[in-house]
């Protein structure tokens, strides 16, 4: 018999535990099944139609750079050995002797400040590999959720140079120092799946790119309806079932913490877009479909840094303030600050992941329960304000410093591409969009093949109200 299928030995070693690499494994596709398709579907609908292809085409292209990137040098920068207190040594994880050994994050090691071991080294039960691939699609997801900043004008060129720049002097910065061993691992501030390491720094490096990039054409700005709300709903929903994955396989196990995880996901999320629904009744008097969308993204992005530390009531509180204060920033604030009227940032990330992320890291200070706490953080007797503690102080600081670091490093990078290649494309693709970009269209509305042609098929599809269409109104429109 083949040793892959023995019991024991071989592919089978003593250490593996089946259940939670199985489950590892499965939570690493259903992230993956986050990004292609869910958000390549949810991308290239929920935009006006000339950029449909485009936008989704960003995604796709971030996710497959990502995973290159990801196994040649930066998961050692991520999970590796420490070479300064927020980044790890870059090398490549391919070689079969790395990849079929006993996963280990090498840099958690934790202890007291007399020198005392106070947590051991993270070692799941299953092989380096699947440690790899499963960190691999939550880098790739970021990527493709800052590039919801600027669709409809980023140059396509430009994006292929952005995506390896950011994930290696921005993500893996993040990720070290929050999960993989760094300083904010070590001093206790809690992300239990990507509060911080990626909605915040996404939220907040796609509003900096958006600055550096400059808006839409004027056209596009004014008016952006999805050109298709049901495929919307259809890349919504894998992204929300996706979560479970999201938040459930960051226990590293299959354990009564990765369950707890999965429910609060749920119950915030489902609070979330109720709240966000009601709002958009009350003061828009129409339930909107968009904004449901996005006050279930704030839901579980809210919940993210909390998922295990957290009981479901503390869930159904994080989902109110998920569901209102981003509707707040978004419907609200976005139109009175000059900041953010000023950045393009095309589907508001800035509100449904930086905001939400930021929010919901602050709340996991507040609703941390200790003896969740100690089932899955490194520094023992962490506990929120609630209990007693003083972990909400960490929690800002945290964020502060993600914060910061993605304005800056995002800016230099944004400033290093425009020397080589325009951020921005061109006025006469900003006209046009796909056909104009990508010589492909989303819908063959003028034919088998058929390039566009403003003399003939502008007098079919206008952006013109007067020309039979009608404008879009109410909470859609924001997008």
């Amino acid at each position: 018999m083949a040793t892959a299928y023995q019991a024991t030995g071989g592919a089978v070693p003593d250490w593996l535990n089946k259940g939670d690499n199985a489950w590892q494994m499965i939570s690493a596709t259903l992230v993956g099944l986050q990004s292609v398709p869910g958000l390549v579907i949810l991308y290239g609908s929920i935009v006006k139609k000339k950029w449909a292809v485009n936008s989704a085409f960003m995604a796709l292209y971030a996710f497959a750079a990502v995973v290159l990137c990801w196994v040649s040098w930066a998961y050692k920068m991520s999970f590796g050995e420490k070479l300064l207190p927020f980044w790890g040594k870059a090398g490549p994880a391919l070689g079969q002797k790395f990849l079929l050994k006993q996963a280990a994050l090498t840099a958690t090691t934790q202890y007291h400040a007399n020198g005392e071991l106070e947590t051991a080294m993270v070692t799941p039960w299953y092989p380096m590999a699947t440690m790899v691939w499963f960190q691999c699609v939550f880098a790739a997801i970021t990527l493709i959720l800052l590039a919801g900043s600027v669709l409809g004008r980023m140059n396509f060129k430009a994006w292929m140079m952005f995506v390896p720049l950011w994930l290696t002097f921005s993500y893996t910065i993040g990720a070290f120092s929050l999960w993989g061993g760094g300083f904010l691992f070590h001093w206790g501030v809690m992300d239990y799946s990507g509060g911080y390491v990626i909605h915040l720094s996404s939220g907040v490096a796609g509003f900096t790119t958006a600055y550096w990039v400059g808006p839409r054409v004027k056209k596009d700005r004014e008016r952006f309806p999805p050109n298709n709300v049901l495929l919307t709903l259809a890349g919504a929903g894998l992204l929300w079932m996706g979560w479970a994955g999201f938040n459930g396989g960051d226990p590293y196990s299959a354990n009564t913490d990765s369950s707890m995880a999965v429910l609060n996901t749920n119950i915030c999320a489902a609070t979330s877009l109720l709240v966000w629904t009601w709002l958009d009744v009350i003061f828009f008097n129409k339930p909107s479909v968009i904004g449901a969308v996005q006050g279930m993204i704030t839901g579980l992005v809210c919940i993210t840094p909390a998922a295990g530390l957290v009981q479901g009531w503390a869930a159904i509180v994080m989902g109110l303030l998920s569901g209102s204060v981003p509707w707040f920033t978004m419907m609200i604030l976005d139109k009175r600050w000059r900041l953010l009227t000023a950045v393009d940032d095309t589907l508001g990330v800035v509100h449904t992941h930086a905001v939400a992320g930021f929010l919901g890291g602050i709340l996991t200070g507040i609703f941390a329960e200790p003896q969740l706490c100690a089932l899955f953080l490194p520094a023992t007797n962490s506990r929120g304000v609630v209990y007693g503690g003083i972990q909400v102080f960490k929690q800002i600081v945290g964020g502060l410093f993600i914060i910061g670091w993605n304005i800056v490093v995002t800016s230099i990078i944004c400033i290093a591409i425009r020397f080589v290649i325009p951020l921005r494309m061109p006025e006469e693709q900003l006209l046009i969009g796909d056909d104009a970009v990508h010589g492909e269209e989303a819908y063959a509305l003028w034919g088998d093949g058929e390039l566009y042609d403003v003399t003939k098929h502008e007098q079919n599809y206008s952006d013109d109200p007067s020309q039979g269409k009608f404008a879009s109104s109410g909470a859609t429109q924001v997008v």
